[in-house]
């Protein structure tokens, strides 16, 4: 697996967020392609600049009303997102 830049990692999450909105499956399905602590940290901050919204106890959900539409998906993250 190539390293991701932290804004790719960003991305990546926001797209898997949108697959997936229960947190749980989301680290279950992300386990393959970054770390642990990796997902924890960009969960964090995607909910601390608010483009990701915590919804109860395990639901995570892009919050497309305060920061517009997802950002463009790179080609190189586009597979990825498609093997999840």
């Amino acid at each position: 697996m190539e390293d991701l830049s932290t804004n790719d990692k960003l991305i990546l999450l926001q797209y898997a967020i949108n697959k997936y909105e229960t947190e749980n499956t989301l680290t279950d399905r992300l386990k393959n392609v970054l770390e642990q602590k990796d997902i924890d940290r960009a969960i964090a901050t995607l909910i601390g600049t608010q483009k990701v919204r915590r919804i109860g106890l395990d639901i995570l959900q892009n919050n497309v009303s305060h920061t517009g539409e997802l950002p463009e998906l790179p080609s190189h993250l586009k597979e990825i997102i498609d093997s999840l």
